[in-house]
Parts: C-alpha cells; sequence; structure tokens
C-alpha cells in the first residue's frame, strides 16, 4: 500500500523552504512531487523598476553564494544588446571573483554533504578551509559575499594588486588542503559504500532532462559555458572540465572536489596574467533590443535574458539559474531509491530554491484582475484574524488596527 511522506516545506535537512511529496510503498520511493514558490522576493520585476547600473547590485541578491554569478550575467546580456567588447582587465577580474566564488560554493556544500552523512569530521575541515576563500574575497572585493563590483561594460572597480602576496599565500594553503580533503574523500571505503550507485543520472536522463553543471558533469556530459562558449579570461587560461561517468552521488562529489584544484588554478593564472589597462568601457546607453547572458555559476549554466525600450531601465528582466532544471530530474534519480538515500539525492545536485524564485505579478485567480501588496498584507491580516477567531483566541491588536 502507498502512502505519502511530506518533506518540508520546513525541515533540518533544508537551508532554503521546499516541499518534496514522496509517495512510498515501504522503503521504496514509488514517486516524488517538487513543490517550489514559498520564497517571493520579485527580484525579476524589482529589475525592471532599475536603472542599468542598479540591478547587478540588486540582483546579487538572488543567491547568497552566486552573487557575482547573477551580476555578471545580467552584464553580459546587456553587453550583447550592445555588442560590447569588455576591456581585457575587467575581464580578468570577473574571472578571480567568479573562481572565488566557485571555490566558496563547492567548499560549503562539501561541508554540508558531510554533515548530512553524518560525516562530521569533513563538514569541519571544508568550512575551516572555507573562511580562508572569504577573507580573499573580501581582501579583492572589500566584502565577503556581495562584491558590488561588476558593472555593464566592464567592473565599478579595480583589485587592490597590494593585497595578491596575501592572496597567492593562502591560495597555496588551500591547495594543500584541498588535496587532503579530496584524498580523505576519495579513499574513505565506507564513504564510497554510502554514496556509490546511490541516486544515479545516466548520461541519457541528464539529456533528457537538459541538466547543467557538476550534476550534468557526473553523467558523463563535458558542458560548461566557460569552455563551450568562452567568456570573460577562460579562453586565456590553461583548465580542463571534469567529468565522471557514474552519475550517482559519489560522481557528483569527485566532481566537486577536482573543480576545487581547477579554480585554485585559474585564479592564480588570472592573477599573473592579469592585463594593465582600463575595468570599464565608460559610460553607456542601451538601445532598443534582446540580449542574452550566459554564465557557468558553480550549480551550472545560468542565464539572463534582457529587453530594452531604449530607456535608461530595462524593459525586462528573466532569469533562468541552473537550480531550474536540475531540480525536475529528481524523478530520474530518486525514484526507486529508499527513503534514506533520497534525501541524500536531493542534496547532490545542490538545488538553490532561492534561485527559482519566480513571482513577479500576483493575479486573481477568480478575476483575474492583479494583487497589489498592499492587497496581499490585507488578505494575510484577515486570514491571521479568522484563525485567531475560530481557535477562540483574541486577535492581536496591531492586526485589528491595520
Amino acid at each position: 500500500m502507498a502512502h505519502v511522506i511530506r518533506i518540508g516545506p520546513y525541515h533540518p535537512l533544508q537551508e532554503e523552504p521546499a516541499s518534496f511529496l514522496l509517495t512510498v510503498e515501504g522503503e521504496r520511493v514509488i514517486d516524488i512531487d517538487v513543490q517550489l514558490g514559498y520564497i517571493h522576493k520579485g527580484l525579476e520585476r524589482l529589475a525592471e523598476q532599475r536603472t542599468y547600473d542598479m540591478v547587478p547590485l540588486l540582483l546579487e541578491r538572488i543567491c547568497g553564494i552566486c552573487s557575482a554569478t547573477h551580476s555578471i550575467n545580467f552584464c553580459h546580456a546587456v553587453e550583447d544588446i550592445l555588442g560590447l567588447a569588455v576591456p581585457p582587465r575587467a575581464r580578468y577580474i570577473r574571472t578571480i571573483v567568479g573562481e572565488l566564488e566557485r571555490i566558496h560554493s563547492h567548499l560549503l556544500w562539501v561541508g554540508l554533504a558531510g554533515h548530512f552523512i553524518g560525516y562530521e569530521t569533513v563538514f569541519m575541515w571544508a568550512w575551516k578551509y572555507r573562511e580562508p576563500v572569504l577573507d580573499m574575497y573580501e581582501q579583492l572585493t572589500g566584502h565577503r559575499q556581495n562584491s558590488a563590483l561588476p558593472q555593464v561594460g566592464g567592473v565599478r572597480r579595480d583589485l587592490p594588486e597590494q593585497a595578491f602576496p596575501e592572496v597567492r599565500r593562502t591560495l597555496d594553503a588551500l591547495d594543500g588542503q584541498v588535496e587532503m580533503l579530496t584524498g580523505a574523500v576519495l579513499d574513505d571505503p565506507v564513504l564510497a559504500a554510502r554514496l556509490s550507485g546511490v541516486g544515479v543520472l545516466t548520461a541519457e536522463q541528464a539529456l533528457a532532462y537538459g541538466v547543467v553543471g557538476p550534476t550534468a558533469r557526473a553523467s558523463g556530459l563535458a558542458t560548461d559555458v566557460r569552455a563551450d562558449e568562452p567568456y570573460a579570461a577562460y579562453p586565456e587560461l590553461d583548465w580542463k572540465v571534469i567529468t565522471r561517468s557514474e552519475g550517482d552521488v559519489f560522481a557528483k562529489a569527485v566532481v566537486r572536489l577536482l573543480e576545487l584544484k581547477e579554480s585554485i588554478g585559474l585564479v592564480r593564472q588570472a592573477m599573473e596574467k592579469l592585463p594593465p589597462g582600463p575595468i570599464n568601457a565608460g559610460p553607456l546607453h542601451v538601445p532598443r533590443g534582446e540580449g542574452i547572458g550566459r554564465y557557468e555559476a558553480p550549480r551550472g549554466e545560468d542565464v539572463h535574458y534582457v529587453r530594452s525600450n531604449g530607456t535608461n531601465m530595462p524593459e525586462r528582466v528573466k532569469v533562468r539559474a541552473p537550480s531550474y532544471v536540475n531540480i525536475p530530474s529528481f524523478r530520474a534519480s530518486c525514484i526507486g531509491q529508499t527513503i534514506s538515500d533520497v534525501t541524500l539525492t536531493l542534496a547532490a545536485c545542490d538545488p538553490c530554491y532561492s534561485c527559482t524564485e519566480r513571482m513577479a505579478v500576483v493575479r486573481d485567480a477568480g478575476g483575474g484582475s492583479e494583487i497589489t501588496f498592499s492587497d496581499l498584507v490585507r488578505l494575510g491580516r484577515e486570514k491571521t484574524l479568522r484563525i485567531a477567531r475560530e481557535l477562540g483566541r483574541k486577535p492581536d491588536l496591531d492586526l485589528e488596527i491595520g
């Protein structure tokens, strides 16, 4: 007999709200339904009410881990409209910022993965090594998380080259730490036994679902925007796309660990080859048109669409983050697994539910009229008051006044 188990929308395993409905027969999952939409920031709509210079600062708030991803990619889309070539120094600066963000993201995931399976040593190691990465980010940009650096046409500020010697020393130490961490994970027979063969996503399934990033590369698909449609300084640097063929949770961990080494090498090279010159193409007027930006985020290909009407504000901004295409693949990788394995598989593609937020305009399902923010506040207060009365409790005075 089938039963339904709900995980979420709030659960200790999840750092963000999302709901998973697992249909199970005994311990075996026979169906899964993912329900998103618990995060309402309306950033796409807000972006259409900001100037082109302000939008990158706003879009850094899409995701706390991939902040530079979205701000740089918005610039890619606008620069596509302009047909603009970014100055070489700005391209290298964007590469350094982006790869530090990738290192930060992958270490965070490795730590959480260790925590999820009860391997607290990996959790402590990964998060300890992640701290100097955030320190480097702050030394170079002024902030541990949101750099406020990308700008249409280049970057807002130059990197302080006096910080480079300290950054290089930190990278040297991190290189050894990542090597040790990678060896500890790859050589651990318990980890291999627990994660190998779990949540397998075959290459055919990965293609069918259109997954991206480490989720795709762990299934043998050598897809990476940095190589497929090179941008920034990547065509001028030496690096390789990491792939595995197994498609299971262990393969996803291996891909991320090996990518850490590649990213460290990319930051080193970009700092060594950082060319002199301007960091921005100067004041720009964006004409009418449409542009597409592509960027290899830590989780995979990020896509931004921008439509311009010739004013100083975009007419439409659309974001398709990697999690938006990776999450549906749960139907292929989770069905047939046991409940205990499903929780690992859900976490293995590093889903970001904040990135999948889509609300721009709310309409009345009955009449079709637009619901304003004031309407949402009023409806929420009315529902809270109604529930309080049904429970026989005294309504909150502030709600009554509102």
